[in-house]
């Protein structure tokens, strides 16, 4: 448990028996975050296959990735998904561990839980003798390029992500551990 900014927050990991918890706000922050800039029939397209009870039952299963909630004031406000070795969504190395999710419910922007969930990754990635985090932002969130700048990552390269049936762009950033 932290304090910060006069709010306590928590992270705690999650598996399986958080699944609807964790569906739903999934489903909640990312269509927060990207669906003013996506049309209605990607974003239902993207939201059913990507945070299917399926879907999510797999990436919970898999024993390469991790997830974590993040509270503030006893409220789930966030989570955090991680990954290494094979789970890592590009091949980066496995001197590397990747933070594929960092979403935030919009009620708890800006304070703080960001911060701690990169911190909560960076000491993962120490536990596990990792090197290096790296993520991918999409092109079209400058307030993210800027937040992880902030906290150290650099941009050294570019992938493409699907969202139904559009190709965007991401910028992979990395940090050094």
């Amino acid at each position: 448990m932290t304090k910060k900014r006069g709010k306590i927050m928590e992270i705690k990991q999650i598996g399986l028996k958080n699944l609807a918890e964790l569906q739903k706000i999934s489903r909640i922050t990312f269509a927060d975050t990207f669906g003013a800039e996506n049309s209605d029939e990607d974003m239902k397209k993207h939201l059913d296959t990507a945070y299917s009870s399926s879907q999510l039952t797999t990436e919970i299963d898999n024993p390469n990735s991790f997830f974590y909630f993040g509270y503030v004031n006893g409220k789930l406000a966030g989570y955090l998904k991680l990954n290494v070795d094979d789970a890592q969504s590009d091949d980066e190395g496995q001197n590397c561990l990747e933070v594929e999710r960092i979403y935030i419910l919009p009620d708890f922007k800006r304070q703080g839980l960001g911060s701690k969930l990169i911190e909560v990754a960076e000491q993962i990635a120490k536990a596990k003798h990792k090197s290096e985090i790296w993520l991918g932002v999409w092109e079209g969130n400058p307030a993210a390029i800027a937040f992880y700048q902030a906290k150290g990552f650099c941009r050294t390269g570019q992938h493409f992500f699907t969202l139904g049936n559009d190709r965007q762009t991401d910028y992979i950033m990395k940090k050094r551990v």
